[in-house]
């Protein structure tokens, strides 16, 4: 990548007060690896093909780059509701306190100030559980007083209390997960009023089902039920109008009409709450194949709501890789063959597969729950006879992909060379595990959630709080099914047959082991993505124990899970595949239930420890999530010429600065 020339910084940057070291628009000597603390590493990512783009382009982006960081405050509300409270003192002393700065209490501080920064509050962003401070409450408490934050005392209890608000989003089968659950998306409620409360006004016979309750907190007040919209003119409207105000600003230098009326709509959803509108929106966007740029602005996904219906605010602003687009392309371009010939029950199968389309994207800028820590690929729109009647679109994130790998390459040390059997093992990670990596992303994408359809009459929301594990699992186990066909070999994806067994070994390797570092000792786990890993690779080693296809050895005190037969764990892909599909087309709740509890859920402890011990040993940090380039207009005699990137290297930094411009609801 070409570097940029240093023109106009100090007059653009000096007005919202960015720290002045925090970025380098330089790309020689490209160091990824920003910062690193308690079980996470931050990375930063390249923009490439920036110089590339048109100038209309490069405000486009800005402007939806800016709609995108408006709504940051929102995610931090939806997680907790004192969210913006806590960061409001933490950013307090950070920018002001004057007292000893290098003393261990106060690092101790920082580093809670950096995790919760990237958990978008205080709440582990995958585990859920509380995060606590190794500072005491009492200092904690004096550092709110010394830049004179209100009711000091109060706050710095509140966040050093195991007890208080404990879980963000509880997953048990033990309690009632509404209540249990410390996401500021019910309020008064329990779960039994909220499925009812739904329950009331959905039609299972109803061919495009709206999806209610998506964008609204559900409350009860003086014994009645009412839901809180997500509106400029209501709830998060300060928010919503400093996103709708730069959505507008980009409409004005949007590419073809297309584009226009998509933005349209969704201001229109934003100042209505309709969601009616925000599915006529979806349409509209999923129609839109011919633009280079393309963004996600919205309530979309709904992992943080334990009843699985409400969404999380997030924002992904990208534009095409063309060249590595080609084989996302040839995947959706054969979509009606894999729907013919996937292991499920013909009923389950879509009669027609319908407007797939699939591209690699790079992004330039992430935002609201996608951010810092991010998904490598998408498939939107979730709603399923929008799939069905129009189709959907997928993306691989093409330059996060690379940023990931290049910060691994960055160290001496590696979980592959650490957890993998053999040296056989490593050689074939080496030479296809980043292709084929891709390609499960692109299948899963591409075509697992598009898969399949539900029986006329099953409820979208059946499958309640199993419904988001479940949905993963079917779509990871379409794509490693697939990944072993020869089809992708005749379609010039691989070019070996043998190329998909160090996808096989990785997946088995992460989903019932390596994975599991990133959980405290003793805690299960309760992530959808890492629930899902778990089923497949633990439900795959009992089913495949009497023929030994997955085998667990032991070599040194060391354990280590050793593929035998490819092809028998592939079949039991295709038979897992076959009842996750039954389950979510028929809308059976009790195997679906059963399934997670009993493959996605508990940890055994013995081999917990050994994965934990071993992982420490190579000091790296198992979470890993990014600071966003900065896109910075470039002003000469007062007109703005160009918009130049900047790449930040201050995580802490960029927060204060994001805390200072984008902030809107306290």
């Amino acid at each position: 990548m070409n570097p940029f020339k240093l023109i106009g910084i100090m007059v653009v940057f000096g007005s919202v007060g960015l720290l002045s070291t925090a970025c380098d628009r330089h790309s020689s000597d490209f160091k990824y690896s920003v910062d690193e603390f308690a079980d996470i590493e931050v990375i930063k990512y390249k923009i490439p093909g920036w110089d590339d783009l048109s100038l209309q382009q490069k405000e486009y982006i800005y402007h939806l780059s800016e709609a995108a960081k408006y709504g940051r405050d929102i995610i931090w509300m939806q997680n907790f509701k004192n969210n913006l409270i806590y960061r409001k003192a933490i950013e307090a002393v950070l920018n002001g306190y004057e007292g000893d700065r290098n003393c261990q209490d106060y690092q101790q501080f920082l580093i809670y100030a950096k995790r919760v920064f990237f958990s978008n509050g205080i709440h582990h962003h995958y585990a859920e559980t509380k995060i606590l401070p190794d500072c005491s409450e009492a200092y904690m408490a004096g550092l709110f007083s010394a830049v004179n934050v209100e009711n000091a005392e109060v706050l710095a209890h509140e966040l050093c209390d195991p007890d208080f608000a404990p879980v963000r989003c509880y997953k048990g089968s033990d309690r009632d997960i509404v209540l249990a659950s410390s996401c500021n998306l019910y309020e008064g409620v329990t779960q039994a009023e909220a499925e009812a409360f739904y329950s009331k006004m959905e039609n299972p016979d109803d061919p495009t089902p709206v999806s209610y309750g998506l964008n609204s907190r559900l409350v009860k007040k003086d014994g009645r039920l009412y839901e809180d919209v997500y509106t400029t003119s209501g709830c998060y409207g300060p928010a919503l109008t400093k996103v709708v105000e730069e959505l507008e600003k980009a409409a004005l230098v949007a590419q073809n009409d297309a584009q226009k009326r998509y933005i349209a709509q969704l201001v229109d959803y934003y100042r209505t709450g309709d969601l009616k509108t925000w599915d006529e929106c979806n349409v509209t966007w999923v129609q839109d194949n011919e633009s280079a740029v393309d963004f996600i602005n919205g309530f979309i996904e709904v992992y943080g709501d334990p009843l699985g219906r409400k969404a999380n605010w997030e924002a992904n602003v990208n534009f095409k890789d063309s060249v590595a687009s080609q084989r996302t392309v040839t995947i959706s371009e054969n979509a009606a063959w894999f729907e013919e010939h996937s292991p499920i029950d013909p009923r389950f199968r879509k009669k027609e597969v319908k407007g797939i389309s699939a591209k690699v994207i790079d992004v330039a800028c992430i935002a609201g729950d996608a951010f810092p820590s991010t998904a490598i690929g998408i498939n939107l729109p979730n709603a399923d006879w929008i799939r069905k009647d129009y189709g959907s679109k997928s993306v691989t994130i093409n330059n996060i992909t690379e940023a990931y790998n290049k910060a691994s390459d960055e160290k001496p040390n590696s979980v592959l060379a650490e957890f993998a059997w053999n040296k056989k093992e490593i050689e074939r990670a080496k030479k296809y595990g980043y292709i084929v990596d891709n390609l499960h992303t692109d299948l899963h994408e591409c075509l697992g959630h598009g898969s399949g359809q539900l029986l006329e009459g099953t409820s979208p929301n059946a499958l309640k709080e199993y419904g988001s594990t479940l949905e993963e699992a079917r779509a990871d186990l379409f794509a490693l099914y697939y990944l072993a066909d020869p089809k992708l070999v005749e379609l010039g994806l691989l070019d070996s047959r043998d190329a998909y067994k160090a996808e096989y070994d990785s997946y088995i390797r992460a989903g019932g082991f390596t994975q599991f570092s990133r959980v405290a000792l003793g805690q299960p786990v309760t992530e959808a993505h890492m629930q899902n890993r778990k089923l497949i690779a633990d439900w795959c080693k009992e089913k495949g124990a009497a023929s030994n296809i997955i085998e667990r050895k032991v070599r040194d005190g060391k354990t280590y899970f050793v593929i035998n037969d490819y092809e028998g764990l592939r079949a039991l892909f295709a038979e897992l595949l076959a009842e996750i599909q039954r389950i979510k087309s028929e809308g059976d709740y009790e195997a679906g239930k059963a399934l997670v509890e009993n493959y996605g859920v508990n940890i055994d402890p013995v081999l917990h420890k050994e994965v934990l011990e071993r992982y420490s040993a190579l000091n790296l940090k198992p979470y890993r999530g990014f600071v966003n380039p900065e896109i910075v207009p470039v002003v000469k005699d007062g007109k703005v010429t160009d918009y130049a990137v900047e790449y930040c290297d201050d995580f802490v930094g960029q927060h204060l600065y994001y805390g200072r411009k984008y902030s809107t609801l306290l």
